[in-house]
């Protein structure tokens, strides 16, 4: 789907509200096809925003996990290096 969508679930500590919202809005921008919706569309696009984040919110509080919470820095070099392993074949490829 959106690779800017990141996983919410079972990190310590807790995702925060503004990740929530951070990746509604790019899911609402995703499915929609925009960025930035014109003012007819403001308050329906917006209102798709809050309701992602309400329904988000609770699966992620419903959610169960018997694997231990995954440490965010670790994941994020994780993710580096995938990115650097990554623009090193395209490199090469070159």
């Amino acid at each position: 789907m959106c690779r800017n969508i990141r996983t919410l679930h079972n990190f310590e500590p807790p995702a925060t509200d503004e990740e929530i919202h951070a990746s509604a809005l790019q899911y609402v921008r995703k499915i929609s096809g925009s960025t930035k919706p014109s003012k007819a569309n403001t308050e329906v696009f917006e209102r798709a925003v809050e309701e992602v984040v309400a329904v988000t919110r609770r699966l992620l509080d419903g959610l169960v996990s018997n694997a231990p919470p995954k440490n965010r820095e670790e994941e994020a070099e994780k993710a580096r290096e995938r990115w650097r392993r990554r623009t090193e074949r395209m490199s090469a490829r070159a």
